[in-house]
């Protein structure tokens, strides 16, 4: 198991993904961070965005929506409220919820949370894009 490494995504609801992979891709809070294995161990807070999940030629994708991640062992471990496969992500949603989000804001408050709305929005429909093929 040296040269391999499990990567393990939990919601609240349920287990998403749980595979041998040879490379994943995490959306952390600062930037992405890329994981191979023997990698030293690390407790780190995620954002929101993409984590890709490699193995020889496929790579799955899925948004994530922030939580914390754990490497430790050639185990990479992902707790987030809300992971969504590449391929289950609906666009016309996505950009529903964009359009909403650059609503104007009557608040500070609020107008940071549309912000962040619509940045979540804004990565869903990326990832959307990349596994559909589509320019973006």
């Amino acid at each position: 198991m040296a040269g391999e490494l499990r990567c393990v995504v939990v919601t609240p609801e349920r287990q998403v993904l749980d595979e041998v992979v040879d490379f994943v891709a995490l959306p952390m809070y600062d930037g992405e961070l890329g994981v191979l294995p023997s990698r030293a161990p690390l407790i780190g807070r995620l954002g929101f965005g993409e984590l890709r999940a490699r193995r020889g030629e496929l790579t799955q994708r899925y948004y994530i929506d922030g939580g914390f991640a754990q490497v430790r062992g050639n185990v990479v471990t992902v707790l987030t409220p809300r992971a969504i496969k590449a391929e289950e992500i609906d666009p016309q949603a996505a950009t529903r919820a964009l359009q909403a989000a650059l609503a104007p804001a009557p608040t500070p408050d609020a107008q940071e949370a549309r912000l962040k709305a619509q940045l979540r929005a804004r990565a869903q429909l990326r990832i959307s894009q990349r596994v559909r093929g589509e320019a973006g």
